[in-house]
């Protein structure tokens, strides 16, 4: 097994945020770094620039996950405009509405200079890649050969995975494939209940069922419940993991016996929604799951009403802040996450979403932008998503200690959102995390590597899908929620897949993604 490096390394190494927006990472497969930005801090490609022109404005659109975005001409901001030369001009968007917002902006045409596509590929968003092959956004590939952090700094299977009609029209955000959300139990209410950390679904269905019935906080009151997710637009959102552990497979498409197949047509499907049918029935699920948001849900962990849920481990400094705040004793590493279940847990493609150019940028900003990521990518700049040295952190005896509280008061994490440098643990280790904390995290994630389920449908793409799929998705999930709130009974699914699987358009679907999987594999 692997061994995480924790002292003499932290104090030499750049620390990096996870897309969460959280703070530094551990070490491990980070680079050495200078304590501040220079000036002229970037590549090659970008230092004459700096040197020699004034400063260039960049409209950026992008989203956020916490509670407020970073305020406008911050510190933090500043420091980074001056490393790269730029003015920046950032519009922060919720996370929760964002695509939403994409969506209008690519219909209006009045684009930013550089702007966030969030879906896990970018290929995923039907307007986007068209608008993309009609040529109203940069293919970059022919120039990132010249900006040396760009190229090298963001795996090459992250560009070929984006290509649409062989070029790159948006510039990759590199992201570990290990860590990624999957289920997060209370280790201290496992203790009290008397059980261990479950490996099956059945050990989950009972953890879960303890949580809910046997006073996990001891508080001498029935006001717990075993698990909290919250559905999103077109899915099951955090309930997909259910559905994962008993299909074996990690998205809408997987392979079964050699053969690609559409996971909703598989019986495990059909198993897992009568799981948590039954555990709804049996209040073992937040009843109002159906209408709750992402920042409910979080809240009703926090308060501590709910003993399971889906995150990355490494956005458990936020909830630690508000358990040690009520409990002063409560322990980080009563944050656990779980291994496997079924032997299945989630891996990911190595990258979220990318950043694109329009044409209406001239080809010499666009290289400008270029330059201006590129410079961005340097160690000592992209630490300054960590914060600034007197207000986000000190340094003691060689390390630095962070103040996270800070950190995620002034948004210093969500930078990540618009330009990030991968560490193969960003997703689970944190410095500011105990040490035992960091070590515990990271065997887990060692362990999760031997088993973890990528995607195989993150690259996949069918032109009959674009129209096709999302209706599907939509109907799909609306009679699982029907069918888990009682309204709608197990038979009304196999009505369902029967239609689909007759459609002239799905066979059609599956034709088209069937060819694009056999294209990859070569």
């Amino acid at each position: 097994m692997k061994k995480l490096v924790l002292i003499t390394v932290l104090a030499l190494s750049v620390v990096v945020t996870a897309c969460s927006g959280g703070s530094g990472t551990t070490s491990k497969g980070a680079a050495t770094a200078t304590t501040e930005p220079s000036a002229t801090a970037g590549s090659d490609a970008g230092k004459d620039d700096n040197k020699q022109e004034e400063p260039i404005e960049v409209r950026i659109m992008s989203h956020f996950f916490g509670a407020t975005p970073p305020s406008k001409d911050n510190a933090v901001e500043l420091e980074i405009e001056k490393a790269t030369n730029t003015k920046l001009n950032i519009e922060w968007n919720s996370a929760q509405n964002y695509q939403d917002k994409l969506n209008v902006v690519l219909a209006s045409g009045d684009f930013p200079d550089l702007m966030l596509v969030p879906n896990t590929n970018p290929l995923q968003n039907a307007v986007f890649a068209r608008a993309a092959t009609e040529g109203a956004f940069w293919d970059v590939s022919p120039y990132i050969d010249d900006y040396p952090n760009i190229k090298n700094k963001i795996p090459a299977t992250a560009w070929d995975l984006t290509k649409i009609n062989g070029g790159n029209y948006v510039i990759p955000r590199p992201r570990p494939s290990e860590g990624e959300s999957f289920f997060v139990l209370r280790k201290d209410w496992l203790d009290n209940v008397g059980l261990g950390m479950p490996t099956t679904s059945h050990e989950l269905y009972e953890v879960l069922k303890a949580f809910t019935e046997n006073d996990p906080d001891q508080n001498g009151k029935k006001d717990t419940v075993g698990f909290v997710g919250n559905v999103t637009e077109d899915g099951m959102g955090d309930f997909v993991h259910f559905e994962s552990i008993f299909t074996g497979i990690n998205g809408e498409w997987g392979e079964k016996n050699g053969e690609l197949v559409f996971s909703a047509f598989l019986p495990e499907m059909r198993e897992s929604i009568e799981y948590v049918t039954r555990a709804y029935k049996e209040g073992l699920i937040a009843q109002d799951f159906a209408s709750l948001q992402l920042s409910q849900s979080k809240e009703i962990f926090s308060a501590g009403k709910a003993g399971a849920r889906v995150e990355k481990t490494g956005a458990f400094q936020e909830y630690y802040n508000i358990f040690v705040e009520n409990s002063p004793d409560f322990e980080f590493t009563n944050l656990y996450p779980v291994t496997n279940i079924n032997g299945y847990n989630t891996k990911g493609p190595g990258f979220s979403g990318g950043n694109a150019i329009p044409k209406t940028v001239p080809e010499e900003k666009m290289k400008k932008i270029l330059a201006m990521i590129d410079s961005w990518m340097e160690d000592d700049v992209f630490a300054l998503h960590q914060g600034l040295e007197g207000t986000h952190y000190k340094v003691e005896n060689g390390e630095k200690v962070f103040d996270s509280v800070q950190q995620q008061k002034d948004g210093v994490g969500e930078y990540n959102q618009i330009v990030y440098v991968a560490d193969p643990y960003a997703n689970t280790v944190k410095l500011t995390f105990p040490k035992e904390a960091q070590e515990l995290y990271a065997q887990i994630q060692d362990e999760r590597a031997k088993t973890g389920v990528a995607s195989i449908g993150t690259s996949l793409v069918s032109e009959a899908g674009r129209t096709y799929l999302p209706g599907l998705r939509k109907d799909l999930t609306d009679l699982k929620i029907k069918i888990i709130l009682g309204v709608e009974s197990i038979t009304a699914w196999d009505a369902l897949i029967e239609k689909v699987k007759n459609d002239s358009k799905m066979q059609t679907v599956i034709a088209e993604i069937e060819e694009a999987y056999k294209n990859l594999k070569q």
